[in-house]
């Protein structure tokens, strides 16, 4: 679904939805587990054009970079740090107007394995929390990559063979554990698995399993459609949103009671809006990533915490607990 900014706005004005502007970072496709990053990042502002580009062109006009387009690439640079601070700060241009929505993708990937195989949601917080300590740097390594290949549309080999395969050894090495014993259970798995893969031979799904970016968006929407005025999103065109997939977002929206007035595709720098929630994706992806890997700075870490979703979705208890806004969750 696409449309001009005018329609948004008009529509905007008169109070029939909220517009909100939205975008992504760290998108590698289904490839989670072996991408160039382990965050992803969804962002969303509620700024009317006029304030979005206003804040745009004050970061052009502090960081005064010859670049056409900016990203947060800009922003995330050391000597523009008062920069990155006065965009994210209380009393910055989207304070109390902007969320974004985290994702760990190597927890994403065990969440819907086991979710896939075992139906067992704990069982997956219990595994991912204990398999780095059980098994060791590569041998969880060996179980991630084993299941993102599972998993994926498209693979190598015969992904069934290798994900049990290494189930097997990983729970022989070490018997006595609680990640074992869930992979005993996962162990007794394999006829779903098979069937989960000859699925594909009618084609490949219409939405990924391993894709983070769907389930985002509907997420997206319920976060702001909580007053009960409906919502509607303008979003960086990106391939993954097909028209069959667009709909898809909308259907599952309307399931899940969400207020979503539709998802209209823009080009990100025709539309100011799009711009910011691209800088927050990218930063708030960065600082993310940074805590889970034990490099956090306290003052980015405190100032991003207001704008993140409280149901993010993390398997890692002590990056969800720094990054959790008490009032927000």
């Amino acid at each position: 679904m696409t449309g001009n900014l005018e329609d948004g706005e008009r529509g905007a004005a008169t109070g029939r939805f909220l517009e909100i502007a939205c975008d992504e970072s760290g998108s590698d496709g289904e490839n989670l587990t072996g991408g160039n990053t382990d965050v992803f990042a969804h962002a969303s502002v509620s700024l009317p054009v006029t304030a979005a580009a206003a804040a745009v062109r004050e970061i052009r006009g502090r960081i005064r970079s010859p670049a056409e387009e900016y990203k947060a690439t800009h922003l995330l640079r050391e000597k523009h740090r008062a920069v990155l601070e006065w965009l994210l700060a209380p009393d910055g241009p989207v304070h109390g107007r902007a969320r974004v929505h985290l994702m760990e993708k190597s927890f994403f990937v065990v969440d819907r394995a086991v979710g896939l195989l075992l139906g067992d949601p704990a069982a997956a917080v219990t595994l991912f929390r204990a398999g780095h300590r059980t098994f060791g740097e590569e041998g969880w390594r060996a179980f991630l990559e084993a299941a993102n290949r599972l998993l994926r549309v498209r693979h190598d080999g015969d992904p069934v063979e290798a994900f049990y395969g290494t189930v097997d050894a990983l729970r022989r090495d070490r018997p006595r554990s609680d990640a074992a014993e869930i992979l005993e259970q996962l162990a007794a798995t394999r006829p779903r698995a098979v069937s989960y893969r000859a699925e594909f031979l009618a084609g490949p799904p219409l939405i990924p399993v391993l894709d983070p970016l769907l389930p985002a968006i509907v997420r997206t929407a319920a976060l702001w459609s909580g007053d009960g005025r409906p919502v509607r999103l303008v979003h960086d065109r990106q391939n993954m949103l097909t028209p069959d997939r667009v709909a898809w977002i909308e259907e599952a929206a309307r399931r899940a009671g969400v207020g979503l007035a539709g998802l209209r595709l823009v080009v990100a720098r025709e539309d100011a809006r799009v711009q910011v929630a691209d800088f927050l994706a990218g930063i708030a992806r960065k600082i993310a990533s940074d805590e889970l890997n034990g490099r956090g700075d306290p003052a980015l870490t405190a100032l991003l915490r207001p704008y993140v979703d409280p149901a993010s979705v993390w398997g890692d208890a002590r990056s969800r607990a720094l990054l959790a806004d008490p009032v927000a969750g």
